[in-house]
């Protein structure tokens, strides 16, 4: 049996995931331009979220999946930018909030990590 806090990573990956499907505007107005379709590319990653996220509860998988969703949160990094630098994308999240975001996103990645 995993600790508590791997099954918990695991749920809010699959969630996340699941609700790039549920909401998939929200997260296309959120992607910068230069990233090409959109749709496609916001139903790609709701699926290696979910992927990564039960991978992460497989004790064969788990390594697998927990660098997954740290490759995933690095390349996730120019969306977090595009938000703090484009008023249209911010979807009126305060600036110190988006900010906020890369300190956690590194927590995130470290918290995954720890499943290597």
């Amino acid at each position: 049996m995993f600790p508590w806090h791997q099954y918990l990573l695991a749920v809010l990956f699959i969630a996340a995931g699941f609700n790039h499907f549920r909401k998939p505007k929200v997260y296309e107005r959120i992607m910068p331009s230069y990233i090409p379709g959109h749709s496609s590319m916001v139903l790609f990653t709701g699926i290696l979220e979910m992927i990564f996220g039960f991978m992460l509860i497989t004790k064969e998988s788990q390594s697998i999946g927990a660098w997954g969703i740290i490759v995933l949160l690095i390349l996730f990094i120019p969306v977090h930018v595009h938000m703090l630098q484009h008023k249209e994308a911010s979807m009126k999240i305060p600036k110190w909030l988006l900010i906020a975001r890369f300190p956690m996103q590194l927590a995130i990645m470290y918290w995954a990590y720890l499943y290597c």
